[in-house]
């Protein structure tokens, strides 16, 4: 298996196995963040710590699973992304588009903040 999938309380963490994020993995981690998202889960965060690599159609399913989470009202958040990864997601300006963390730790405090937020607005 090319990455993990793990059910919390209120999303679920996709961790990338592998060492490169390319058209070889691409289409099936699109789907998978299909179905954990019409599985009724609105939250990813998608692990990239053991991933050196990543090609723009590794690109293309991050922002796939970018695009569910925000359909469905929830929020998709990158976490462990390393410099080789970083640079690339700079360079094709979706740093100013993902929500981006160092740790997995960060991510789950970010989406908690953004639980927080979204119960808020609902009562207003």
């Amino acid at each position: 298996m090319n990455f993990r999938t793990e059910q919390r309380d209120k999303y679920t963490v996709v961790s990338l196995l592998v060492e490169k994020l390319d058209g070889t993995i691409s289409p099936s981690l699109k789907s998978e963040f299909v179905m954990v998202n019409a599985g009724g889960v609105r939250n990813i965060i998608f692990d990239l710590s053991k991933t050196r690599y990543c090609d723009s159609s590794g690109l293309s399913a991050i922002l796939v699973g970018n695009r569910l989470c925000k359909n469905s009202g929830g929020t998709f958040i990158l976490c462990g992304a390393q410099d080789s990864v970083k640079k690339l997601i700079t360079i094709s300006q979706l740093d100013s588009i993902l929500k981006i963390t160092p740790t997995v730790s960060e991510a789950h405090d970010l989406m908690v903040i953004e639980e927080v937020e979204r119960d808020i607005n609902k009562e207003i």
